[in-house]
């Protein structure tokens, strides 16, 4: 653009709307723009001066026939309230077309450079693929932040007669209002920071050349988010004569964690790194004794990604635009419009083990075909379980510039009722009844944490780590939605709090109760009360690495706490429920169950159940009825099928103890294995002689082998590279029909390669692929495993790409 004009042609009049006189015209500087009460330019005299006026159609330098009806106009009827942040604004338009001949005196807009790497490396928006393509490119920026223009001329800009405006619109508006801030008009004014508005849009001239200038623009950190049109709007003060240009590409606006006055506002560079910018990481899945990681590529910058997220705000979650500047009102349309269960969201949720007619949700490995898909659509894709949704959800998320991260919550309640706690009734076979149970408790269920304060629930420090959750699970307000819910209001048990804080506290710190049910009509017995089964190991991805972070200690206190208790009562207490809490006596037993799993099993591979019953009396014998069980379980807690049950009698010698084992083979649990090779494995037992009862169980999944992952640590950009993938067989027989998915985000479409050869026990299944790197930086390559035999294998390794041609 030019060095700055050291002449001082950088100075002009400041630039202002006004209106004038009856036909209601507006001015800049006095001078009237030739802009009619209907929005249509209106003819002059030769002289400039303003005699009688006639309408002038717009994209046209005639006059208008007064026997037609007008022309229908976005602007007509606007009121003359003032746009936030600029004053004497009336209206935003100045005329669109030359008026006459002295308009070709008026400053003629040739082209508008929206300065992409500039813009997009101050704004950390450079990694979007609408700011890389090369024809048709879109600007990003993120709002309350300066940004640049380049506007070229078809001669010099001369400050003392050139007058440019910038009008600014929300490209969905129907109606664009200065009044609601859908429509922002702000003259260039002198390169003089003390003359901008505080707290408003504001432009500057801040460099100038032959032909051509250079404008900085700053947006308000309250503006609505979405697609912005810009018009550039110029006059010749001296003769009044006004053109008008319209860019042809479109300005995209999202929340900036970098602005300390947008609610967004993160102040760790290091945070912004991993839950901005990182479009890979971590989404932990298993049981809390066998956790699980599982690469996600987020995807954030890729095509259609950020167009996609604009469209599920407006069309899908249904804000409003003014709803569109609130990141609370955002995050909580963003978790209806994620799931399909209310106007046709992104993703259909399926548990039932059949996925005929979409995608198993075990095989996505990112989000970006999801969205893309939905895009392309506009209909629900098929089929997303929880960290699906949340994968998606952090996805949509970051690309809007709102923090995001997936949070796993093993053993996480779902409370039905309200209650606030997970009652379980358990008849005499030992098997849950699921007829009375409405209440259930996942092996592991995976949310989205947002950042952002909380000015909603003041008085009070509520701000920080907000959990949303786009899974279906319960309506809040007659919408499958939940949250914004304030971490911070969870572990204080303030369960009142907005939005759906009660059913958050449930999931992390929920008592399970254990009933002996007998059959209808008789008494149920309280067998046992837990108060630390629920809301264990909640889990992230670490700052800046590839491992787990803990988290449990943001959602509540230590379990059995003085303060945990405390808390839960008082949660209670909130909820007003009347279950009154039974602390059961630790009565002197003389009987003890000690209940035990081997957790480390390969799929493939028998495993066993234990249950060592000691008898501490010295002088008497006991018999005993163990009832042990084992349940293949989906992920969501509900019971699939029984794999194997055996009911043991025993009599315990005195101050004797025996061990009562349930051996499983492969043979005999491979035909019920549910999507996670998840298990329920109960005990129930019963002293005779005291009529005390035992009851305990614990989630259980055998492991699946880990795929080895071989690619160079670092690779040029642009430059093909190879990686080999492969996986041992663990099964005592053969894999058909062998595939792998290889993937990463920045590295091209993904990879589907099928394995030629059948796979037989304990052999390899060996593919290579090449890759290439299209962006700098960390990149995650990650691959899955399917098979007819065995499914839901993955693995991943991250590599660095470099910029050899900078070095």
């Amino acid at each position: 653009m030019g060095n700055r004009n050291s002449s001082g042609r950088t100075s002009r009049a400041t630039a202002v709307f006004t209106s004038c006189c009856k036909c209601r015209t507006y001015s800049i500087d006095g001078h009237d723009t030739g802009r009619g009460r209907d929005g249509a330019a209106v003819q002059p005299t030769t002289s400039g001066e303003m005699n009688e006026l006639q309408p002038v159609a717009p994209g046209s330098e005639e006059p208008v026939d007064s026997n037609q009806p007008p022309t229908e106009n976005p602007h007509e009827n606007l009121p003359d309230s003032e746009s936030p942040g600029m004053s004497r604004i009336r209206l935003p338009r100045p005329p669109r077309r030359p008026v006459d001949e002295a308009g070709k005196a008026a400053l003629k807009v040739d082209s508008v450079d929206i300065l992409i790497a500039e813009n997009g490396k101050d704004h950390h928006t450079f990694d979007y693929e609408m700011m890389e393509r090369p024809v048709d490119a879109n600007l990003v920026i993120r709002r309350g932040q300066p940004f640049n223009l380049g506007l070229k001329f078809n001669r010099n800009f001369d400050p003392a007669t050139d007058a440019v405006s910038l009008i600014f619109t929300v490209a969905d508006a129907k109606m664009p209002s200065p009044s609601n801030g859908t429509t922002i008009a702000i003259p260039v004014l002198n390169d003089n920071s003390s003359s901008l508005p505080a707290g408003g849009w504001w432009a500057r001239l801040v460099a100038s050349s032959q032909l051509s200038i250079k404008v900085q623009v700053c947006t308000l950190a309250t503006s609505v988010v979405g697609v912005w049109k810009l018009d550039v709007d110029t006059k010749f003060i001296p003769t009044g004569t006004s053109l008008s240009y319209s860019l042809p590409s479109r300005i995209y606006l999202i929340f900036n964690p970098w602005c300390r006055e947008d609610l967004v506002y993160l102040e760790d560079e290091e945070w912004k790194k991993e839950y901005i910018m990182a479009d890979s990481g971590l989404i932990w899945r298993g049981s809390h004794n066998r956790m699980r990681p599982c690469a996600w590529n987020f995807a954030q910058f890729e095509k259609d990604i950020l167009e996609c997220c604009v469209y599920l705000l407006s069309n899908v979650g249904k804000l409003t635009i003014a709803g569109r500047a609130d990141p609370i009102r955002v995050v909580r349309a963003i978790s209806a419009a994620v799931n399909s269960s209310d106007d046709n969201g992104v993703l259909m949720g399926n548990w039932s083990n059949d996925y005929t007619g979409g995608t198993e949700p075990t095989k996505w490995q990112g989000s970006m075909l999801i969205l893309q898909k939905y895009w392309a659509t506009k209909s629900p894709v098929k089929f997303g379980q929880c960290w699906v949704f949340s994968g998606v959800t952090t996805t949509v998320c970051r690309a809007l510039g709102i923090p995001a991260r997936s949070i796993t919550n093993f053993s996480s309640a779902h409370d039905t009722h309200g209650g606030l706690t997970i009652d379980t009734f358990i008849g005499d076979d030992g098997k849950v009844v699921e007829e009375l149970n409405s209440d259930s408790i996942w092996n592991f269920h995976v949310w989205n944490e947002v950042w952002m304060q909380r000015p909603d629930l003041e008085p009070g420090n509520y701000g920080g780590w907000q959990a949303i959750d786009a899974t279906p699970q319960e309506e809040s307000d007659g919408v499958y939605r939940c949250g914004p819910t304030s971490v911070a209001a969870v572990k204080r048990g303030e369960v009142k709090k907005a939005f759906d804080t009660a059913f958050h506290f449930a999931e992390v710190n929920a008592d399970k109760v254990y009933w002996k049910f007998k059959g209808n009509g008789q008494p149920l017995k309280l067998i046992d009360k837990r108060t630390d089964e629920i809301g264990l190991s909640i889990s992230t991805k670490a700052i800046g690495k590839f491992q787990r972070e803990d988290v449990t200690d943001q959602y509540k206190h230590k379990d059995n706490s003085a303060e945990e208790r405390e808390v839960v009562l008082k949660a209670l207490r909130q909820c007003g429920h009347l279950y009154s809490r039974y602390y059961l006596n630790e009565a002197l037993e003389d009987v003890r169950f000690d209940f035990q799993l081997r957790d480390d099993i390969v799929i493939g591979s028998p495993f066993s159940a234990v249950v060592t019953v000691a008898n501490r009396n010295r002088s008497k014998d006991y018999t005993v009825e163990v009832t042990l069980r084992v349940d293949s379980v989906l992920y969501t807690g509900k019971l699939k099928s029984v794999i194997k049950k055996e009911v043991f009698q025993r009599t315990i010698k005195a101050g004797t103890a025996q061990n009562i084992t349930l051996p499983v083979s492969y043979d005999e649990y491979a035909p019920e294995l549910s999507d996670q090779c998840a298990f329920n494995i109960a005990c129930l037992a019963n002293v005779k002689e005291t009529e005390f009862e035992f009851f305990s169980q614990d989630d259980f999944r055998v492991r699946k082998p880990d795929i080895a992952i071989k690619a160079p640590k670092e690779v040029p950009l642009g430059e093909q590279f190879d990686v080999i993938v492969s996986i041992i067989n663990p099964l005592p027989k053969e894999l058909n029909g062998a595939k792998f998915v290889i993937e990463g985000a920045g590295l091209g479409v993904p990879h589907k390669v099928s394995v030629s050869d059948k796979v037989g026990p304990g052999k390899e299944a060996r593919v290579v692929v090449k890759m290439t790197a299209a962006k700098v930086g960390q990149k995650t390559v990650s691959a899955k495993f399917y098979s007819k035999e065995l499914n839901d294998v993955d693995g991943y390794i991250n590599i660095d790409v470099i910029d050899n041609t900078t070095a």
